[in-house]
C-alpha cells in the first residue's frame, strides 16, 4: 500500500470527505492537523507549492491536491492504482 499523508483542519467537510474516500479504499494515512500541530501549516504550504486550503493530500510524497483532485482521481479510476503502488 502507498504512503498517504493528509493535512487537515477541524470542522472541514472536505477533509472528512477525503478521509472517508481513502478509508473506503482501505488506505491508511498519516493525518496532520494544521490547527493543532506546530509547523504543520508551514510544512503543508511548502510541500504543496503554496496552497493554503485543506485538505492537501500526498501519495508516496507526490502532491495529489485537495479533495476535488482526489475525487477526480477516483472518477477516472486512477486512485486505486496510486494507492496500491
Amino acid at each position: 500500500m502507498a504512503k498517504v499523508e493528509i493535512y487537515t483542519r477541524d470542522w472541514c467537510g472536505y477533509c472528512a470527505r477525503a478521509k472517508r474516500l481513502l478509508r473506503e479504499h482501505g488506505a491508511e494515512f498519516a493525518e496532520y492537523d494544521i490547527g493543532h500541530e506546530v509547523g504543520a501549516r508551514d510544512t503543508m504550504i511548502d510541500r504543496s507549492g503554496g496552497r493554503t486550503s485543506v485538505p492537501q493530500i500526498f501519495i508516496d510524497d507526490a502532491h495529489v491536491g485537495g479533495c476535488d483532485d482526489l475525487l477526480a482521481l477516483e472518477a477516472s479510476g486512477k486512485l486505486a492504482d496510486l494507492l496500491s503502488a
